[in-house]
């Protein structure tokens, strides 16, 4: 697991060989006691839950670093490290 930013307490990370379970590019978020995972390409929930406030702030944060967020998917996908991203501010 690498974790790729932190930001108003959630914790976004990427675990390496993840294709599996949600076959598609997918970030793991945890907060306080609330773990989801979302696609990258458009944020949508596809396990687990969190609070409606904190979903937005990571699907915004999702917007902004897509890219990012796909070139850190390839390499985690292969085994390789990732990038730390911009947290939102």
């Amino acid at each position: 697991m690498a974790v790729l930013a932190m930001f108003y307490g959630i914790i976004v990370s990427m675990y390496f060989f993840d294709t599996r379970r949600h076959h598609r590019p997918h970030i793991h978020v945890k907060y306080q006691d609330e773990e989801a995972v979302l696609a990258i390409p458009n944020g949508r929930v596809l396990d687990g839950k969190l609070k409606p406030n904190k979903l937005k702030l990571v699907q915004a944060w999702i917007e902004i670093h897509r890219d990012e967020l796909m070139a850190d998917w390839e390499l985690a996908s292969q085994g390789q490290p990732v990038f730390r991203i911009e947290p939102l501010k």
